[in-house]
């Protein structure tokens, strides 16, 4: 793929300690193997917001994601329905509410704080009239981060548009297939609104022009009174605002540092898990992000608090590679890489996964 896509995917804030710490912290989280312990019954089903699916685990949002395979958040929403895991579509995804939540099942939304309240409302309305069954408010992006690889490749920066046309042209295959055949290349939720300004030349303007740092805990009233399905904030990292989001009536949170791309030399997922995930026990859903590349990252996250898992690169890697195939492998992946894992900590469910299944110099 262009230079400019890989370093947006695989970048993140100023000398990117975090999203090193998110892989390196998960991977040193010890499992506990116990034997002879009667597991020949693993079940990895579970239940998130009343609805039954075949892994713990969600296709995160992830912006733009269309743009690394021909209509990538197509081809990832089906292979996320034929896995039997939620797929969450970006409000800066290429393709539109209303095409992915046609192929996606379950299909949740994910909503940014944006300046135009009226713009907020409208994506509410459309992502209840496609069916959305969950909405996840990202909380952690009141302005975007300093992600100095963009400026470097070309995603941002001077003389961009040219710069991503020229590394365009070095790679034929993805010219080909994404650059000719899976236009059009317009963000497709805002489309309605910015019109012939929707494409990716103006997508890092965008964002920073139209994110609002103002908002505050109080103005989510509002929100609770345009959705009135499961409501997950997202981009929570400190037990006090994971409190501040289960008194407002939240249905869930997403324990995430945006992966790393937001500010630089915050804790890790992994880190601030435990506690969070303790302060709302019972209160809430707790969901988690960052560092989770393969099925024993999954159970290391669920051990540590999570209810629940969104994947982000580790899809977006999938999909880039081998589009609807790669998306459906990984997930065959994750599953069968779980099963080994509760197979050799002496679990047979989801919900039998806690910490008791650490070795103790984690706990």
């Amino acid at each position: 793929m262009p230079r400019f896509l890989f370093d947006y995917a695989d970048g993140g804030a100023y000398s990117e300690q975090t999203l090193h710490h998110n892989v390196a912290d998960l991977a040193d989280i010890a499992l506990r193997q116990r034997v002879l312990k009667d597991v020949a019954s693993i079940d990895l089903k579970t239940t998130l917001f009343g609805r039954q699916i075949d892994l713990p685990v969600a296709l995160g949002p992830v912006g733009i994601a269309g743009m690394f395979a021909r209509r990538g958040e197509l081809q990832a929403a089906r292979a996320a329905k034929a896995g039997g895991v939620p797929m969450c579509l970006s409000t800066v995804s290429i393709c539109s509410i209303e095409d992915v939540s046609q192929r996606a099942d379950p299909f949740w939304f994910q909503l940014y704080v944006i300046r135009d309240r009226d713009f907020m409302k409208d994506l509410i309305a459309r992502a209840k009239a496609a069916g959305a069954e969950a909405l996840i408010f990202t909380v952690d992006m009141p302005v975007p981060g300093a992600r100095y690889r963009d400026a470097h490749s070309g995603m941002s920066g001077p003389n961009a548009p040219l710069r991503r046309v020229l590394q365009a042209i070095g790679k034929p295959i993805w010219a080909w297939d994404v650059g000719l055949w899976g236009r059009p290349h317009t963000l497709g939720n805002l489309a309605p609104v910015l019109g012939k300004d929707s494409g990716l030349n103006d997508y890092m303007g965008w964002l920073g022009r139209n994110f609002d740092p103002s908002i505050q805990w109080k103005d989510l009233d509002w929100i609770r009174q345009e959705w009135d399905g499961p409501l997950i904030i997202k981009g929570i990292l400190d037990p006090d605002d994971a409190r501040e989001a289960a008194a407002i009536g939240a249905d869930g949170i997403v324990v995430s540092n945006h992966g790393g791309r937001q500010l630089d030399g915050v804790w890790s997922s992994a880190r601030a898990l435990p506690e969070i995930a303790d302060a709302v026990a019972g209160k809430l859903t707790v969901l988690a992000d960052g560092g989770v590349r393969n099925g024993l990252d999954v159970v290391r996250m669920l051990a540590l608090g999570a209810d629940g898992v969104l994947l982000g690169r580790a899809w977006l890697w999938a999909l880039a590679a081998q589009g609807e195939a790669g998306v459906a492998r990984l997930l065959q992946l994750i599953a069968a890489e779980m099963h080994v894992a509760m197979t050799l900590t002496g679990v047979n469910r989801i919900d039998e996964i806690d910490r008791s299944i650490l070795a103790e110099n984690n706990q």
